[in-house]
């Protein structure tokens, strides 16, 4: 068993040079730690690699990666487009191709770096430790235009990152629009999963729309720019500024992705409001479940993550009024979110982060009061009491009784 260091040494001794590379190198100098370790050698061809590490598996269609006893390891390559799409590249490699030429097919500069395991070098031919320090995401070359899934990783970088896009690069990735369409509707959905997984979701989409690619996959969130509200209950503005308050306040509350997607489709029905209607968007509930469905189909969300968002844009309208409901309405609302994959905590979360007037959402509190009333009055304790009932008849009286329990309640 070798360690990196040893692979590398023997590598050396061979003539060529290892090299850390991507995303660890940019955790290392931003103070994180990395989730992968890549590695890069060059200065030896596939054959020399292969006889000097007979025991490595090589994997990959389009390039060998070698997996060597845990670490995960390329040689160095470049690549050049010969059509289109996310695929279509000619990829060539060899003992002469330099770390820099090698570093140069990387699509952002942040990314762009290598750290000689040997040494420790850090070699940073365009820059990528500045923009780091300055909080920039920028494209290491004109190159970036080669591939359209660079417009969604940037997007999903500078929303993990709270990094800024620099204008260029929001140039180079409005060029690609035509080429999203292309893109595996998986490859989409696994950067938009990473962008809810951070800490401000809502920048994923900014930098989309400042790119003018929002509506390419996310057209119906698109639609809520321009959807006025009521001003006095919405004083941040459009229907798109106030889904991207929901998503990212939804992200401070939990951590369950099929939640947070729930808060970022939950108001779709206010992209299609008549302009007649506006600032009112009466029925957006209701017309919302379609657009959730839409979206969800063509980005490929989960079929979880699609029930949950439906239930949002459903019911948030009547959960944020709870109180204000009759006790049966009431009753109805927490046995069909208790029976969801949503859940009442996850409504919970939709109402609060809907919500921007504190006092109110301190006010409207029913996820403690839906879990007592289905942990108290259930099946065993109607058969408990009622042991004469059968059939539909326990099923009648448990709706009574938990009306009567909400009741007696409030």
């Amino acid at each position: 068993m070798f360690d990196i260091n040893e692979i590398a040494k023997i590598i050396k001794q061979n003539g060529g040079n290892m090299y850390l590379v991507g995303g660890a190198v940019r955790d290392i100098l931003l103070g994180q730690q990395p989730h992968d370790y890549d590695y890069c050698v060059t200065g030896l061809t596939q054959e020399e690699f292969i006889n000097i590490f007979p025991n490595a598996n090589i994997r990959g269609k389009s390039f060998s990666v070698f997996d060597l006893q845990g670490y995960e390891i390329a040689l160095a390559r470049t690549e050049q487009k010969n059509g289109v799409g996310h695929k279509e590249f000619n990829i060539q490699t060899g003992k002469s191709i330099t770390i820099e030429q090698d570093l140069a097919r990387r699509d952002i500069t942040i990314n762009a770096i290598a750290k000689d395991v040997l040494t420790g070098e850090i070699i940073d031919p365009y820059n990528g430790r500045q923009d780091i320090e300055n909080k920039i995401i920028r494209a290491t070359t004109n190159a970036f235009v080669e591939d359209p899934l660079r417009v969604y990783r940037v997007a999903r970088f500078a929303s993990f990152l709270e990094f800024n896009v620099e204008e260029n690069t929001l140039k180079l990735m409005s060029k690609l629009k035509e080429e999203l369409v292309t893109l595996p509707k998986e490859r989409v959905f696994e950067e938009l999963k990473k962008a809810l997984s951070s800490n401000k979701p809502s920048i994923f989409f900014e930098t989309l729309k400042s790119a003018n690619v929002l509506d390419v996959h996310f057209k119906e969130i698109n639609d809520l720019i321009g959807a006025i509200q009521p001003v006095q209950f919405h004083p941040e503005g459009d229907a798109y500024c106030h889904t991207m308050q929901v998503v990212d306040r939804a992200s401070d509350q939990t951590n369950r992705l099929e939640v947070r997607y729930s808060a970022l489709v939950h108001d779709l029905g206010k992209g299609i409001t008549p302009k007649e209607m506006l600032p009112h968007h009466y029925g957006h509930d209701k017309n919302g479940v379609k657009l959730v469905e839409n979206l969800s189909n063509r980005i490929g969300v989960p079929i979880a993550w699609k029930k949950c968002g439906k239930l949002s844009a459903q019911e948030h309208m009547r959960a944020g009024i709870f109180f204000k409901m009759k006790p049966a309405k009431q009753v109805e609302l927490i046995e069909k979110l208790d029976r969801s994959i949503l859940g009442i905590d996850g409504m919970q979360i939709i109402v609060n982060s809907d919500n921007t007037n504190r006092q109110k959402n301190e006010d409207n509190q029913f996820e403690k009061l839906g879990y007592n009333m289905m942990n108290e009055i259930n099946g065993e304790y109607i058969c408990s009491k009622y042991k004469e009932l059968k059939g539909i008849e326990i099923k009648i009286k448990l709706k009574e009784e938990r009306i009567k329990w909400i009741k007696n309640k409030l």
